[in-house]
């Protein structure tokens, strides 16, 4: 997670020219051959890509994603199986991808899976992608589905993930790709793995998320960027506004006249502009984009509206995440 801070020499003048120019797209990134890219790696004629990860992560729903691309895809096949497995894909001239889980259900077996992962990377293009969400929202879903886990003959719940994560930490190591599942819901996940692995398209997209939060109930773990809005004016002073969020018209036009509002949008789109390019080529798959004031309520909820309008216009792939507005809260 890292903090941005916004310097302020730029004239009030210019931000007032350029606020609510669009954010443009970066240049695609070169590519020294025409063959197309999956998950960063150039597209062979046959490929295998290995889900792993923790239980409740979303393995079967991304391997769902992957079957609706057109890969053959497996559940739970046997790591001796693999080898044997990777070399059919290799030989088929009518299957050329496939996509197969292994996980914690492999048991003492999972120790001879780095050496097998080997030996199938020398045979065809294989990638390692690992499905890993935070503890709250493993916790979450485990009680929504009151599915038992696997690691769960005589231990809590709680035990059983910190048990599973030591044991899959060698192959998360391994990985060529790293999703963290915690905020997405399942179409988002599918809509992720298209945009990593759908063929016909020349480079990995990145799915960027704006986030609104309130300081008073901390930093949001997942944020890569994190802005401090605190310095705009505070619509929560003035009491028609009180109940109202940073999606209400009235609170938009309030919160949009100030100059400083409309600098800082600039300089935040400004930025993104230069970071977005970099981050793709580095093969950054998705980044979260956190803005923080008091409560969470007015403006960083206005704020990370503003830039995700700015972001699609460009057209990148967006969801605007509001963590703190109160439930009940009206939108117009």
């Amino acid at each position: 997670m890292g903090g941005v801070t916004m310097a302020s020499e730029t004239k009030r003048s210019r931000a007032k020219k350029n606020e609510g120019k669009p954010l443009k797209k970066p240049a695609k990134p070169s590519s020294k051959t025409p063959a197309q890219s999956v998950g960063g790696r150039r597209a062979a004629d046959n490929e295998l890509v290995i889900l792993t990860g923790l239980s409740g992560s979303g393995k079967l729903s991304a391997l769902k994603a992957f079957e609706d691309l057109g890969y053959y895809a497996v559940d739970n096949l046997p790591i001796d199986l693999i080898q044997p497995f990777a070399d059919l894909i290799r030989q088929s001239p009518e299957t050329r991808q496939a996509a197969l889980v292994v996980d914690v259900r492999e048991g003492a077996q999972l120790d001879r899976f780095p050496a097998t992962l080997r030996r199938v990377r020398q045979m065809l293009p294989t990638q390692l992608v690992f499905l890993e969400t935070s503890e709250s929202a493993l916790l979450r879903r485990f009680s929504e589905t009151r599915r038992p886990h696997p690691l769960g003959k005589g231990n809590t719940v709680l035990r059983s993930i910190h048990s599973e994560r030591k044991l899959l930490e060698p192959l998360r190591n391994l990985a060529d790709v790293l999703i963290d599942t915690t905020k997405f819901n399942v179409h988002e996940l599918r809509a992720h793995i298209n945009g990593l692995f759908q063929q016909g398209k020349g480079e990995k997209e990145m799915l960027i998320s704006t986030i609104s939060f309130g300081y008073k109930n901390g930093i949001p773990q997942e944020a890569d960027l994190v802005f401090d809005v605190r310095f705009l004016p505070n619509p929560h002073f003035i009491p028609e506004f009180r109940p109202l969020t940073g999606r209400d018209a009235k609170v938009v036009r309030y919160i949009s006249r100030f100059p400083e509002t409309r600098e800082f949008i600039e300089r935040v789109r400004d930025l993104l502009q230069f970071l977005l390019p970099h981050y793709l080529q580095e093969g950054k798959s998705y980044l979260s984009v956190a803005f923080g004031c008091t409560g969470g309520q007015h403006r960083s909820v206005m704020v990370a509206e503003r830039i995700k309008n700015l972001l699609e216009d460009a057209g990148y792939r967006v969801k605007c995440v509001h963590r703190d507005i109160p439930h009940g809260k009206s939108i117009t």
